[in-house]
């Protein structure tokens, strides 16, 4: 179960079967983004939600098909009764391609009948001898593309219109003459997988920037309060020596220096929640790519990518503010000079 944490939604870390995917990566549930919704922000890394809705188009069908997958697995390996789809006798086969349990000899027929359309059922108990991961590898290789015409849904799709970006039948390719240029599908799926595969590769690179960034700013946040603490002493020192006519100028100074340590802390927690967000908008990124490669059936590497590339494309063209571009929160010379003048 721990391999499977991430089909959770991360918000309340949930099952869900109404998963959506945002623009940041992250996956919540319907239920988390109603919550959500007056704020339209990310609770993850509080990036905006630019739907007016505040409820994201697109479903994660990747997290959605693995919890449904999953939940079959888990049906088989609980070691419940299990009863054929068809006649309700012991099932003792499982079909991923049907999607169902089969007897003995229903088992046969489905060989005999469906033995062109390579449909390969395994046993029960070969299932549950294996892992999750051979479960779903198996099933990842059943699913099917589907025609992008309603109508020819039952139709093998073996070529992809690169005009329309769209997986076809060899009815539409051939009967509709403004599709074109074509290529196979499995081509263009296996280009788009790639395609994500390299762009995660170099978001890796760029994530190593960030996390650097984001370490100097937590060293700045620590040198801050480290500055703070010194001059508040130093000042009370000074301040004991003095007379009591200048009592009131002890406190100004202290409150100076209070204000500038809020002013500071405030400018370096927007800068670390930012570069924070960023950063777990990457490591989503990263992983949902991962995910995908393991587990995506070609449908939902055809549904899901060109989201999720736009994403990326997105994050890569994010930039980190040049060293000089940032501000020195916490600059206490004009109070050092005013308590020199003290």
């Amino acid at each position: 179960e721990d391999d499977f944490q991430f089909i959770l939604c991360e918000g309340c870390r949930q099952e869900s079967p109404n998963l959506k995917l945002l623009t940041c990566l992250h996956t919540l549930c319907l239920g988390c983004l109603s919550e959500n919704k007056p704020i339209r922000q990310c609770p993850v890394c509080r990036s905006a939600i630019p739907e007016a809705s505040g409820i994201p188009v697109m479903d994660n069908v990747l997290f959605t098909s693995l919890q449904a997958r999953l939940k079959v697995y888990k049906k088989i390996t609980d070691g419940a009764d299990l009863f054929c789809d068809n006649c309700k006798q012991a099932g003792e086969f499982w079909c991923s391609e049907c999607e169902e349990f089969l007897c003995s000899k229903c088992f046969e027929a489905h060989q005999r009948y469906l033995k062109r359309e390579s449909h390969k059922a395994k046993r029960v108990k070969d299932i549950r001898a294996g892992s999750a991961k051979d479960f779903l590898e198996v099933s990842r290789r059943a699913g099917n593309l589907s025609c992008s015409d309603p109508t020819h849904k039952s139709q093998t799709v073996s070529i992809y219109c690169k005009k329309c970006e769209k997986a076809l039948c060899c009815s539409c390719a051939l009967l509709d003459s403004q599709h074109a240029p074509f290529c196979d599908v499995r081509s263009e799926t296996q280009r788009r997988q790639e395609e994500l595969g390299t762009m995660r590769r170099e978001l890796k690179q760029k994530r190593s920037s960030f996390e650097a960034t984001y370490a100097a700013l937590q060293d700045e946040a620590a040198r801050l309060e480290g500055a703070q603490r010194e001059m508040r002493e130093l000042i009370r020192q000074r301040v004991e020596q003095l007379v009591r006519l200048i009592r009131r100028e002890e406190e100004e100074l202290l409150g100076l220096v209070e204000a500038r340590q809020e002013q500071g802390r405030r400018e370096l927690t927007q800068e670390l929640q930012r570069v924070e967000g960023v950063l777990r908008r990457m490591e989503a990124g990263e992983r949902l790519v991962e995910k995908m490669s393991l587990y995506a059936t070609e449908q939902e590497v055809m549904d899901m990518q060109p989201f999720i590339r736009d994403s990326l494309e997105e994050l890569q063209r994010l930039q980190l503010p040049a060293a000089g571009d940032r501000a020195q929160p916490g600059d206490l010379a004009d109070c050092r000079a005013r308590l020199q003048a003290l």
